[in-house]
């Protein structure tokens, strides 16, 4: 724009395409302005000055081109040698476009999140070995789930004018041995004969009711 302060005349034009980039060649060709173009083998060559012969369809050798013309020029102009490599990578001068930028970065995010996830040590970390605490108790298998033996019957104090308790009841696996009494009669007749016994309280009334 002329009409900005700091408006410059174009001394060189540099483009990628010829054919895309037709209507910057033909206004260059009314000022005399020189062109360099990265040119195909079907691009037309029509004002074109120099013509550098390369791929300008890929963005990957449209970059590598780039890259190779901005290193000869620092060249040209002594601001790098010739003996070093040059440290810039040619990565720098691939067009990306932002949103795929901004969606490999996510996907990197994620990737590292669920990395940590995967080698974080589980909170509970199961026994090698279940102990129960049974197997140690247990020496011999053969008496295992035999009836133990029944404790002594302690010594029963008998009191005065009391008759002697019947025998304690035994529990074994056979039950046609058991020794306790199937008479219901006689083992209900004993509480009768207890209460008559007993002096009964009158209180001077009848017990006739």
């Amino acid at each position: 724009n002329q009409i900005q302060t700091a408006f410059r005349e174009p001394r060189l034009l540099l483009i990628t395409d010829p054919r895309s980039d037709h209507q910057p060649v033909t206004e260059s060709s009314y000022a005399n302005v020189p062109i360099i173009a990265f040119a195909n083998i079907d691009s037309p060559t029509k004002f074109i000055d120099i013509s550098i012969p390369c791929n300008n369809k890929s963005t990957q050798s449209i970059g590598l081109m780039w890259w190779f013309l901005a290193r000869e020029v620092l060249r040209l102009r002594g601001s790098i040698s010739r003996d070093m490599p040059w440290e810039v990578m040619p990565d720098l001068f691939f067009y990306r476009d932002p949103e795929e930028v901004e969606k490999e970065e996510r996907e990197k995010a994620e990737a590292a999140a669920e990395a940590h996830t995967v080698a974080k040590a589980p909170d509970f970390v199961a026994p090698d070995k279940e102990d129960w605490g049974a197997d140690a108790a247990v020496t011999d298998w053969a008496a295992d789930g035999q009836p133990a033996a029944a404790p002594a019957a302690p010594a029963a104090i008998a009191a005065p004018g009391a008759a002697a308790p019947a025998a304690a009841f035994q529990v074994t696996e056979d039950w046609a041995a058991q020794t306790e009494t199937s008479d219901w009669a006689a083992a209900s007749a004993a509480p009768a004969e207890a209460a008559a016994a007993a002096p009964a309280n009158t209180w001077g009334g009848s017990t006739q009711w």
